[in-house]
Parts: structure tokens; sequence; C-alpha cells
């Protein structure tokens, strides 16, 4: 089956994650995605929020710029979740928007060098093993995690060119894709991640590819989308995206599900007037109709 999910957009307050986390978890949503965009929310605190105010749901955070933190901090605060909250909690890490990260003085000289170095790191003290090194951006003297998570933790990475998506199948367990991924791009993220996979030794390991995909209903929905896509500069003839009913917005998350992704994540626009109604209706009435 496909998963499916829904994205609290970081462009709402802080405040209003609380109402539409236990919307999401009333509703039956398999997960709930947060984004850590700079300089609008945290991504571990809120996802540590929305795991205490709810009991079921899935909470994803993809994705956390690399550049920002220490790896030693992502796997403690990543193993923590994991701990408190068995099996709800999903991350992503990525090499971050290059723009916002020379705002606050973290731009790597190397983004992917950095990526890699964070995602081998990570991966390693997640799976309780204690860990020496020496990169270009990461070095660890013999750090271990006294508390690690008490399963395996799968690792996601984001990713959108050619040799990013190689890294992905490389060094993480899962790769995000954007809601600017046509069908063909999907596909084509699958043929590079396993590229990777496989000159890594890592073809019999699974790798999950996540997409967002860009969804609008209700009055306006149409306006709304192509709202969003001209602030974003998306072509609305690419097919990126669906405006309209259950029915509509399920064909466009087949396609994409056809083509390689297991799971979507329906992304509301900036301006969505009901996140709350949104969610139930991914919940009750998408994802009815997606196998």
């Amino acid at each position: 089956m496909t998963g499916l999910g829904a994205v609290f957009r970081p462009q709402l307050p802080p405040e209003r994650l609380r109402a539409v986390a236990r919307a999401a978890d009333e509703a039956g949503l398999e997960e709930l995605w947060l984004w850590e965009d700079c300089f609008l929310e945290g991504g571990i605190s809120a996802a540590a929020a929305a795991l205490a105010w709810t009991e079921r749901v899935r909470i994803g955070v993809g994705l956390l710029p690399v550049p920002l933190r220490n790896v030693a901090v992502t796997a403690m605060e990543t193993a923590t979740l994991h701990r408190m909250f068995p099996g709800r909690a999903i991350v992503g890490v990525g090499h971050g928007v290059q723009a916002w990260m020379g705002q606050v003085g973290a731009r790597a000289e190397s983004p992917l060098t950095l990526l890699r170095e964070h995602l081998l790191a990570l991966r390693t003290l997640l799976s309780g093993e204690r860990l020496t090194t020496s990169g270009r951006y990461v070095r660890l003297d013999d750090v271990g995690l006294d508390w690690p998570p008490p399963a395996p933790v799968p690792v996601f990475a984001g990713a959108t060119g050619p040799r990013s998506l190689r890294l992905s199948g490389e060094a993480a367990d899962g790769t995000v894709l954007t809601a600017a991924t046509t069908v063909d791009g999907v596909r084509r993220a699958r043929r590079l991640i396993d590229e990777g996979r496989e000159s890594a030794g890592r073809t019999a390991d699974p790798h999950e590819v996540v997409v967002y995909l860009l969804a609008t209903t209700g009055p306006g929905a149409v306006a709304r989308l192509h709202a969003e896509q001209a602030g974003e500069g998306l072509d609305p003839a690419a097919g990126l995206g669906a405006a309209g009913d259950a029915g509509t917005v399920a064909k466009a998350v087949r396609r994409l599900a056809e083509a390689g992704a297991d799971r979507v994540i329906l992304q509301p626009t900036g301006e969505e007037p009901d996140p709350e109604g949104f969610v139930r209706f991914v919940a009750q009435e998408v994802r009815p109709l997606v196998p």
C-alpha cells in the first residue's frame, strides 16, 4: 500500500501545530510532516511537541539542514524521539538551502561532502556503535550514544540533483523528493538512487522514496494551486500538483506511486485556509481511493 500523509507548513505559526496534529491523529492520518525552513520553526522541537500531543500518527521531519548541526546532536535528538515515541518519528536530513546557510555563516564549500559524512556518521551512531572519524567536516573522537534507539532507525536524505540522488542511495535509508518532482522525475530519481545503492553494495537494503505533492481542494482550489506554483517558479503545465476533489488528488497520488514513490505526502499551499480540514480531507477522503 502506498503511504499517504500531509504537511504542516511552517508558514503557519507554531501554536497552530497542536490543533492540526490532533486533527490528523483523530482522522486517522498516517503521517504528518514538518519542515525546518529558515527562519521559521525548529524541526526537532516541533516534532517532539506533535508526538506528545498525539497517540498514533507518525511525525516526519523533512528536512533538517546538516550545516546547522553537529552530527552528534542530530543523533542524540533523533534517538531521544525514538526512545520516547517508538516507531513514530521519521527524520530526514539535507544539505540545506545554500543562501540560508550563508546567512547564518554555515555555508559549506562542498555541501555534498558534508551531507555524505553526516549521513554515514549519523547512521553509525544510531545503530549503537561508537565512532572515531576525521573527515573534512565531521570529526568525532570515540563518540557513542548512551541511549541509542531500541530498534533500527531509517535515516532519510533530501535530494534533487543526480549527485545527491546517487549519494542518498549510497548513504541513506530513504529519499525525500520535493513537490517540484514530476512523475518522470520520480522514475529518474529511482534509477539514480539505485545506482548509488549498487555502488555501495546496498541493493539488498530497503530504500523508500517519499515525494511531496502540492495539493488544494475546496473553493478556489485551482486558483490557489496556480498562485502557489507561480510563487515557487513552477510551470503549471508541467503536470505538478493536483487541485480538486478527492478523486482528482488520488489520481495524482497513484501516478506518483506507479512511478516509484513509496509514500506521497500532500503539501497544502502556504495560504491553505483550513489546515485542520486539509488533514481530514487527506485521511478520510483521499486515503480510501489510494491502494
